[in-house]
């Protein structure tokens, strides 16, 4: 089955001085989903926002919410965030020690769970969780700031993931250095949802917002194969 792609910018390469309007824009301009990039300073070598930053600009789109969170422990951070406005929340494989039972508890606040693996950590440490998931998040950059380069190593890990994932109703999104140069390779990998910030926030100027979501969509369609 093919599935739609999904195309989710990452706020984090916004202009943090207007972000609602920054959020607004990118949604006008054609995002399928709100890509939020939260950052501890711990689990990460940045800090970016919290669960209030997102609260407030909630009300700027109705798009998904898709939160990432590289923060560590992550636990007792799940419930705040699920109030300010995530409809998917992603945790890192590598941020806590009881996995299934995080993915259980966002299950419990009623929102979508993903999981989240640094371009180190092998697909095999989600096998037995695949059934507690909507989305797994292939990082193809080490995680913690924007504009590194994409990790081509990656390409056969977006492949592994999925066969793994077959027929299960679960997103394959892919975030780090993400182009139109190599949006087709991850597609064609079997990608359905891609991350991006430099390439569709670049220069902060919103009339080319409509422009770089449509070169990225178009890019994607050179990779699409029917299953």
């Amino acid at each position: 089955m093919t599935r739609d792609i999904v195309i989710a910018p990452s706020i984090l390469a916004a202009n943090f001085a207007r972000l609602g309007e920054e959020v607004a824009a990118i949604d006008a301009a054609g995002a399928d989903w709100i890509h939020c990039d939260v950052m501890d300073g711990h689990f990460v070598p940045n800090i970016s926002f919290g669960a209030d930053v997102i609260k407030a600009v909630r009300p700027f789109t109705t798009k998904t919410f898709d939160v990432h969170l590289m923060i560590a422990p992550v636990d007792a951070y799940l419930e705040g965030f699920a109030k300010a406005g995530a409809d998917i929340i992603t945790i890192h494989a590598e941020a806590g020690p009881h996995l299934d039972s995080s993915l259980q508890a966002i299950r419990a606040l009623g929102k979508k769970a993903g999981v989240s693996l640094c371009p180190s950590t092998p697909e095999g440490t989600i096998e037995y969780v695949l059934d507690r998931l909507d989305l797994v998040l292939v990082m193809t950059v080490n995680p913690g700031f924007g504009g590194q380069a994409f990790l081509e190593c990656q390409i056969p890990k977006i492949r592994r993931i999925r066969a793994m994932i077959g027929d299960r109703p679960i997103r394959l999104q892919v975030d780090g250095g993400i182009t139109c140069h190599n949006a087709a390779a991850v597609v064609e990998a079997g990608a359905d949802t891609l991350v991006a910030g430099s390439a569709l926030f670049g220069g902060n100027i919103a009339a080319e917002y409509a422009t770089n979501i449509a070169g990225l969509r178009m890019a994607t369609r050179v990779g699409r194969s029917p299953s």
